[in-house]
């Protein structure tokens, strides 16, 4: 069982940068995947990145160039810091975490972009 606790959402006007992180407690691996999903507001759940413990990433193609994913294994951590952004980004960000096929969520934390 994987813990994951978000923060450093907020509200942003267009153009600016936040940096959420995921603190994860519980049973990390070396071959645990850590990443971001998002959910814009009356819609699904969708991918943002994801990075594993050896430092692959993967993009969705509307944040690439503009979002970059790290990790920090020591501290069981990810962040993720977001530039340029556009009122589309707006959504609830959720932390996420895979082993195999164990996945666990965080309980979200929202990110606000005016125009």
């Amino acid at each position: 069982q994987v813990q994951l606790v978000e923060s450093g959402g907020g509200l942003v006007q267009a153009g600016g940068s936040l940096r959420l992180s995921c603190a994860a407690s519980g049973s990390i691996f070396s071959n645990t995947v850590l990443g971001w999903y998002r959910q814009p507001p009356g819609n699904q759940r969708e991918l943002v990145a994801t990075i594993t413990s050896g430092g692959s990433t993967n993009y969705a193609d509307s944040v690439k160039g503009r979002f970059t994913i790290s990790r920090d294994n020591a501290k069981n951590t990810v962040y993720l810091q977001m530039n340029s952004l556009k009122p589309e980004d707006t959504a609830v960000y959720y932390c996420y975490s895979r082993r195999g096929a164990s996945a666990s969520w965080g309980q979200g934390t929202q990110v606000t972009v005016s125009s």
